[in-house]
C-alpha cells in the first residue's frame, strides 16, 4: 500500500521511511523532508517510529474519509519488550479535501514519552524569494527562503497560546502554492522551525508535548492545500475555519453585550504607574542605585496629568494604571489591596478615577492572577502549580521577589474576591488588565485536590475575562491570543517580533500582520507609537494596522518589552498630535475586518492594508510618509 486518492487529494505513503506526501489534482507535490524521521523523545531518551518491532498499516474508510492508519507495538526499553503502543491516522476529508493526520496513544506503559515530532516538515529547499514560511512569532513574520538573518528560536519556543505562537498554525507558500497546517489540538504543542542565514531552506515542523506527564489524548494536525494563493489567502482560510468553530467573535459582537466598547475604539492609551518596590531578593533589585527600587507617584499628580491631557485636547483616552496597591508594582498578588497610601489611598485613587471621568476619559487597573508571591498575606504552596514530580516552580525575576505559580482553578476566586473590594471602596472600573494571561503558556497543576491540564488552564483564564464583562468591566491582558478572542476586548499590545528588540537588531524576517489579517475586528490593539531611529518610526506600524496609539508608555522595567532609552526624543506636544492622527483612523476602521495586507509593487518598503468598506491605508516607511484612502 502506498497511496490512496480521494475526491483529487493523493495521499502517498512511503512504508520503508514513514514518510508521507501529499498532492491535490493539478496541483504541485508536497512531501516530508528527505532528511525527517519521526520520532519520540522519551525520558530514557530519543527513539524512532521505526524502532517498533511491529508495524502495520492498513487502508482506512469512514463515512468523511478514506486514508491509512498505522500501527506500532513492540518498543523496547532498559532491553525488554514494553506494551507502549499508538497508531497514526493520515486521511481525506470528502467534502474539503483536507488532510487530517492524527497521532493517537493506545497504551502508554512502559516509555514515558514527553514530545513527538510529527508529523513532519515539509521539502522546502530551493534559493528563491517567492518560495516563503509564514510563522505567528508575535503579529505574524514572512521569511522568504533567500532571507539573509538566521532565524532565533521563537520566545516560548515556539509554543502554540503564547507570545511565541497567537495563533496554531503556520504555513509555507511557494510560487503562490501553498499550505496551511492548523493544529487541531493545540494547547500542549508548539512548533521548531530552522532557516540558516541566506537560506536557501526553511523548515518548519510540530512538536506534541505530553501532559501531566502523559500524552493522554488524540492529537491532530490538518493541512489545507491551496493553489494561486498569497499568505492573504491563507489567513482568510484560517479565519473561516474558526469562525466554522465558532470562535469568531467581532468588536461588532462584544459591544452589543458592552457597549463601552465603543467608548475604547479611538481612545489614546497612557499607561503610567503609581508605585514601584522592589524586594531585596528580585533579579531587578539594583544595589547600586537604591533610589531606583522604590519610588512613588502620587494619585494627586495623575490626576494632574490626566487635566493637563484634558486641556490639550485629547477627547479620547484611556489611563491604565500600574502599582496602584500599597506593596507596589509586581508585589503581593494576588492580595493586591489596599490602594497605596504613600500616594493617597482609596481617597486618593477614587478622586483619580473621578477625574478620569468628569474629563469623559475610561481607567482601568494592571493586575495579575498567575504569578504567586511568598510574599502575599494568604501564599499556601498547596494552591501553587504542582508538576507531576511533585515540585512546585519557583523564581526570583520580577520586582515582587520570589513566587510560584497560582493554579489557575483558583484564579476566578481571587479575581471575584478583590474586585467586589474595589468596588466597596467607589472604584468604578471602564477596563481590566489581567497580566501574562495571554503572553505565557497555560499552566499545569497535578495536585489531586485541583488538577488542571493546559487546556482547562485556559479555560480558567477565559472565566475570569468573562467575570469582568459580566460586571461591566472591559477585559483586557498583556497580548493577545487565539483561545482568547472570545472573552478578550482588547491588550496591552500585539507587535511586530523585531519591535521588542532593541532597534537596529536584524530583521528576522518580513514583517506581515498575520494576526490582523484574521482577528482585527475581534480585538483592540494599542500600538507603540515610538520613533526610534530616523529611520524608522512605529507610528506608521500603528496606521498600517489600524489600531489605537500609545501616548505615553511607561515602562514597568528598563529595557525590556520593547521600551528602550535610545528613542528620538518627541514633546508631549507633537506626541499628541500623532497619537490624535492614529485614533482618527482607529475610530473608522477599529471594527472592520482587514481584508488584504501587500508590499506595493513587491517592495517591502512601500505597504499597504485594505479594510472592509474600502477603507486603506499606504505606509512609505522609507519616505516615512503615510496616505489614507477613502474609495
Amino acid at each position: 500500500m502506498d497511496s490512496v486518492v480521494k475526491q483529487g487529494m493523493r495521499i502517498q505513503f512511503n512504508e520503508e521511511a514513514l514518510r508521507f506526501a501529499f498532492q491535490r489534482e493539478n496541483g504541485v507535490l508536497w512531501k516530508w523532508d528527505e532528511s525527517y524521521r519521526p520520532y519520540m523523545e522519551c525520558k530514557s531518551g530519543k527513539i524512532y517510529f521505526s524502532d517498533a518491532r511491529r508495524i502495520s498499516h492498513q487502508v482506512f474508510h469512514s463515512g468523511v474519509g478514506d486514508g491509512i492508519l498505522s500501527t506500532y507495538r513492540g518498543f523496547e526499553n532498559h532491553g525488554g519488550e514494553v506494551p507502549f503502543e499508538f497508531q497514526t491516522l493520515v486521511w481525506v476529508e470528502n467534502a474539503t479535501q483536507d488532510v487530517y493526520c492524527e497521532w493517537i496513544p493506545i497504551c502508554e506503559e512502559g516509555l514515558k514519552v514527553e514530545k513527538i515530532f510529527w508529523p513532519g516538515p515539509m521539502e522546502f529547499r530551493e534559493p528563491r524569494d517567492n518560495w516563503y514560511t509564514l510563522l505567528n512569532n508575535r503579529q505574524g513574520m514572512l521569511i522568504p527562503n533567500t532571507w539573509e538573518t538566521e532565524l532565533e528560536t521563537p520566545v516560548f519556543d515556539g509554543f502554540f497560546g503564547t507570545a511565541g505562537a497567537y495563533m496554531p498554525w503556520f504555513a509555507q507558500v511557494r510560487e503562490r502554492e501553498g499550505y496551511l497546517a492548523v493544529c487541531v489540538t493545540p494547547w500542549n504543542a508548539g512548533y521548531q522551525a530552522e532557516h540558516p542565514a541566506k537560506g536557501p531552506y526553511t523548515r518548519v515542523g510540530i512538536r506534541f508535548e505530553s501532559s501531566l506527564g502523559k500524552m493522554d489524548y488524540r492529537r491532530i494536525v490538518k493541512y489545507t492545500f491551496l493553489s494561486d494563493c498569497d499568505y492573504n489567502d491563507i489567513c482568510k482560510v484560517y479565519r473561516n475555519y474558526v469562525n466554522e468553530q465558532g470562535r469568531l467573535r467581532t468588536l461588532e459582537e462584544k459591544a452589543i453585550r458592552n457597549p463601552s466598547v465603543n467608548d475604547l475604539i479611538g481612545c489614546a492609551f497612557v499607561h503610567q504607574g503609581i508605585k514601584t518596590f522592589v524586594q531585596l531578593d528580585s533579579e531587578f533589585y539594583d544595589p547600586q542605585n537604591p533610589e531606583k527600587n522604590n519610588h512613588v507617584t502620587s494619585f494627586a499628580k495623575r490626576e494632574e496629568d490626566i487635566r493637563y491631557f484634558h486641556e490639550m485636547g485629547v477627547e479620547k483616552l484611556y489611563l491604565h494604571l500600574d502599582g496602584w496597591a500599597e506593596p507596589g508594582y509586581d508585589n503581593c498578588h494576588p492580595d493586591y489591596t489596599p490602594a497605596c497610601e504613600e500616594a493617597g489611598g482609596w481617597k486618593g485613587m477614587k478622586s483619580l478615577v473621578d477625574t478620569v471621568h468628569k474629563c469623559g476619559f475610561l481607567f482601568g487597573i494592571h493586575d495579575q492572577y498567575r504569578d504567586y508571591y511568598l510574599s502575599a498575606s494568604s501564599f499556601d504552596e498547596n494552591f501553587a502549580c504542582h508538576l507531576p514530580d511533585g515540585t512546585i516552580p519557583r523564581h526570583r525575576r520580577w520586582a515582587g521577589g520570589s513566587q510560584s505559580y497560582l493554579c489557575g482553578t483558583q484564579a476566578p476566586y481571587y479575581v471575584k474576591r478583590n474586585f467586589e473590594e474595589l468596588a466597596k471602596h467607589g472604584i468604578q472600573l471602564d477596563c481590566a488588565y489581567l497580566d501574562v494571561f495571554t503572553c505565557n503558556e497555560g499552566d499545569e497543576c497535578d495536585n489531586p485536590m485541583h488538577r488542571m491540564t493546559r487546556k482547562e488552564c485556559y479555560e480558567y483564564r477565559c472565566r475570569c475575562f468573562e467575570y469582568l464583562l459580566k460586571n461591566g468591566i472591559l477585559s483586557s491582558s498583556e497580548e493577545v491570543n487565539d483561545w482568547a478572542v472570545p472573552s478578550q476586548i482588547f491588550c496591552h499590545y500585539a507587535p511586530y517580533d523585531f519591535m521588542m528588540q532593541k532597534p537596529g537588531t536584524p530583521k528576522q524576517g518580513l514583517a506581515v500582520p498575520l494576526y490582523n489579517l484574521v482577528y482585527h475586528d475581534c480585538v483592540i490593539q494599542p500600538w507603540m507609537m515610538e520613533k526610534v531611529s530616523e529611520e524608522e518610526d512605529y507610528m506608521l506600524y500603528a496606521l498600517l494596522n489600524g489600531g489605537a496609539p500609545y501616548l505615553v508608555r511607561d515602562a514597568a522595567y528598563p529595557n525590556i518589552d520593547g521600551a528602550f532609552d535610545e528613542n528620538v526624543k518627541i514633546s508631549l506636544e507633537e506626541q499628541i498630535e500623532r497619537a490624535k492622527v492614529v485614533s482618527v483612523f482607529q475610530e473608522k476602521v477599529g471594527k472592520r475586518e482587514m481584508l488584504r495586507h501587500e508590499f506595493v509593487d513587491g517592495n517591502p518598503k512601500v505597504q499597504k492594508t485594505t479594510f472592509a468598506g474600502g477603507i486603506s491605508v499606504v505606509v512609505d516607511f522609507e519616505k516615512q510618509k503615510y496616505e489614507i484612502r477613502e474609495d
